[in-house]
């Protein structure tokens, strides 16, 4: 359809903002009131906070948040301003938390990766989700 935009959330996230993970949830949850089959919206919360919580723990600057709703399938990119890329690693079990964030989004989504930002520091890690379980 021609000069129909998808919705699409945006945020520029601070520094080390931890607050920002549950106002991204609830952001993201609206963005999704109407979108997906059953349990859907809430993968899509679960992956997303661990894509914005790892690159506010995991780095030294802020990151820009955008998730886009298709047709048929979410799109979720968190950028951020540091050229390490990231990696799963295996959760270590005396840790209860830590370590977990990659392994779920690579378990979850239905796609995901990284693509380091052309020409700037930086990279971008995204996943998609369809909108109906595969």
């Amino acid at each position: 359809m021609k000069g129909h935009r998808a919705p699409q959330l945006r945020r520029r996230l601070g520094r080390a903002d931890l607050r920002a993970v549950p106002e991204t949830r609830r952001a993201l949850r609206e963005l999704l009131r109407h979108w997906g089959g059953p349990g859907r919206s809430e993968i899509a919360e679960l992956l997303t906070s661990e894509l914005v919580t790892n690159a506010l723990v995991h780095t030294d600057d802020g990151a820009v948040l955008t998730a886009t709703v298709g047709p048929r399938a979410l799109r979720v990119e968190v950028r951020d301003f540091v050229g390490r890329l990231p990696r799963p690693r295996a959760p270590d079990p005396e840790e209860s938390t830590n370590g977990r964030g990659l392994v779920l989004v690579q378990s979850l989504a239905d796609d995901w990766g990284v693509l380091p930002c052309e020409g700037e520091a930086g990279k971008s890690v995204w996943f998609e989700l369809d909108a109906e379980a595969a």
